[in-house]
Parts: structure tokens; sequence; C-alpha cells
């Protein structure tokens, strides 16, 4: 069965091809750049079932809509969070309220682990998700905060001196700090490199100390998925032991679904 599996994010659309229980190579592309799924499609072999999770609007969800009928695609079937699937136990009171892709991404951060051991699903992206559920399964919460980038865009817009600042840093210079000096990384010597690795260590701080109350509490380390497009930054600062998994929430999807997937597929 050739299944497409599609995350719809705020910034971005990512999507996959699961072929005989195989993924293919992850894509990505703007929101905004419904053109480049439609091409995709075009040269796709044929699909017989599409699954979803969107946390982008209903704007983009028509658009892809109308992607997939172009194609001659079967419908999405939009995933929605709810109070127990795939062996994970919502967290929230009311599960609606928990957001899609924050469930997606813990019901695969656990079933990746093996359906044992305790797990934190990070998710960098417009904004900072954290989720962490129990070795049992049971989803215990979680976190958001502002990705770095949305941190960078608040200082630049809301405080003039420091953007002033910012903007007057010519990029050779900056280019020329980061080198000088690799023995203190994360002190800066200009303006904008100062808020770029202020934002990027906040994010990977935050992380860290997640980690390491969760160790404390459960008393043993779980493991941590990484995610998102703003993971590549962030994940080198991140002291905790972290494995990428851009492909999160789409094998969350396919789990949730029920689409067989091969080991290591």
């Amino acid at each position: 069965m050739n299944a497409l599996l599609i995350d719809a994010g705020n910034s971005r659309i990512k999507w996959a091809l699961v072929r005989d229980g195989r993924f293919s190579p992850l894509l990505a592309a703007e929101t905004t750049d419904i053109a480049a799924l439609d091409g995709w499609l075009a040269k796709a072999p044929q699909i017989e079932r599409v699954v979803a999770s969107s946390v982008a609007g209903t704007t983009v969800e028509r658009a892809l809509g109308a992607a997939l009928r172009r194609a001659g695609a079967p419908a999405a079937e939009f995933m929605q969070s709810t109070a127990r699937a795939s062996g994970v136990t919502n967290g929230y009171r009311q599960a609606a309220q928990l957001g899609v892709d924050r469930w997606v991404g813990a019901v695969a951060a656990w079933n990746l682990a093996g359906c044992y051991r305790a797990v934190c699903a990070v998710s960098i992206g417009t904004a900072l998700t954290i989720d962490v559920v129990h070795h049992d399964g049971t989803h215990l919460g979680g976190l958001i905060a502002p990705s770095p980038t949305l941190m960078l865009q608040s200082l630049l817009r809301d405080t003039a001196g420091i953007a002033s600042r910012a903007a007057s840093t010519p990029a050779s210079s900056r280019a020329k700090a980061s080198r000088s000096d690799k023995s203190l990384k994360m002190l800066a010597t200009d303006t904008r490199q100062a808020i770029e690795l202020g934002c990027l260590s906040s994010a990977a701080a935050l992380i860290d100390r997640t980690v390491t109350d969760v160790t404390r509490t459960l008393r043993s380390r779980p493991v941590v998925f990484v995610t998102g497009g703003g993971a590549d930054a962030v994940a080198p600062l991140i002291r905790s032991a972290c494995k990428r998994r851009d492909d999160l929430v789409l094998r969350g999807l396919a789990v949730l679904a029920g689409i067989p997937l091969r080991r290591g597929g």
C-alpha cells in the first residue's frame, strides 16, 4: 500500500510516502508553497491513503485538499488529539486542547523508544514544545515556549536600541568575531551574534532543565527526540543525549493510522 503522510505546521509542510512499509525521503515546503506539493503529487505513484495532522489552519487545509483532488488522490484523514491511542494516555483533562502535532509527536516518541521507556518529544519550530511520556504510556504534560526565531524577532521588533545595534553590525565583522575565539563559544562580541546565541542557548537550556527535572522525578533518564526546522541550530547546544528525528510527527501518523512499518523502514 502507498500511503502519503502530511504534517502541516505553522511555517512548513512536511510529507513522505510510505511504500510497502518503508519511508521515502522526507520532503518539505513553506506552507504558502502548495505548488511544491502539487509538483510532487504529479510525479508520485498511485496513492491509496492520505493521513495528515495540521495546526496550520483552515486555509492551508483547504489548499491541501485541493492539491489532493487535482492529483486524483484520496481525501486526507486529519488526525485529532484523543484521550488514548496507540498505548499512550493523554495527560490533558480535555484531550482535544492538546495540539495535534504535540500529541502525534508524543505517540511517535513513546513507540519509537519501544513502548517501555520514558520519553521527551521536543519540537523546535515556530514554537518550542516539550512533551513527556512516562514509561507506562502516560502523557505527563508538557511546555510551550517561543522558539529561538520568535525570541529573535521579538527582540528586534520591540527593542529599539538592540535592533539598531544589531542592524549596524557588518556581516563580515560577525563572521570574523565568530572565528576569533572558540574557547567561549557562547559569548558574543557583537550585538547580532549576542542575540542569536542568547536565543539558541535559552532554548537548549530549557530542554536540558526539563530533561534533568524529569530524570530526577522519574528516577530514570528519558529518551529525548528532537524534531523541527530549528533543530539544526539548537541540537548542538543541548547537553542531554538526544536523537534527531525530523520525521517524528510523520511516524506518529503512521502509528496512529495503523500503517505498518518495517523495522528500520
